[in-house]
């Protein structure tokens, strides 16, 4: 329960929810939301979950918190996403320009460095938070998978997150091969040259939904 969704049985919904396909949920969620977003990062299979929410609603507000670390691969594919489904993007990037912590961090902190918390926070968390603060969604559409994590195999399709934004993940049964299958039906590019500096390993929570 939450004051964006007074009326939400979130536990109900996700009972409800279950064995419905990918479009199926999408058509739900947009019936629960006055303004929804879609974030993504633009790694890897990032253009099933762009295109799969875009198709219904085109216009749909796409947030991309740009770290300033992504490779040239990633900001290429990115480009071409956003090119070829004509997506509404709003970039946010840290206070903070990436020379000026390779010089106060030292470059990148590891997982192991006093610092890392505060860089996560710098290049993810705080535009995260300024930029749900400024866009206020009501539904937050996202491609969280419950075999990419430990953490996420605790979750569901739907979850609320701290401000009471309904949480979505149409693609959270899904597994890398079911999306091979989508992106290949649906003509998507895909792009593995990836890098996401506050995670560091693959299978290693960012914070972004443990703590937003």
């Amino acid at each position: 329960m939450s004051q964006l969704h007074p009326n939400l049985d979130i536990d109900q919904a996700n009972q409800d929810l279950q064995g419905k396909t990918p479009e199926q949920i999408v058509e739900w969620a947009l019936t629960q939301a006055k303004n929804p977003i879609i974030t993504t990062n633009f790694r890897p299979y990032e253009s099933a979950i762009l295109h799969l929410v875009a198709k219904q609603r085109p216009d749909i507000t796409v947030l991309w918190v740009d770290s300033g670390y992504n490779t040239d691969a990633t900001y290429q594919f990115a480009n071409k996403v956003i090119r070829d489904l004509n997506l509404n993007v709003i970039t946010y990037i840290p206070k903070q320009t990436a020379a000026h912590r390779d010089v106060t961090m030292e470059g990148i902190p590891g997982i192991d460095n006093p610092l890392h918390d505060e860089f996560t926070d710098q290049v993810k968390l705080e535009p995260f938070r300024r930029a749900l603060n400024e866009l206020k969604p009501d539904v937050w559409f996202n491609a969280i998978r419950k075999d990419q994590t430990e953490f996420r195999q605790g979750l569901d399709v739907l979850s609320l997150s701290k401000d009471g934004v309904l949480k979505v993940a149409p693609l959270f049964e899904k597994t890398d091969a079911d999306l091979d299958v989508y992106l290949e039906e649906n003509s998507l590019p895909n792009e593995f040259d990836y890098f996401d500096p506050t995670k560091v390993e693959e299978h290693r929570e960012c914070g972004l939904h443990t703590q937003l």
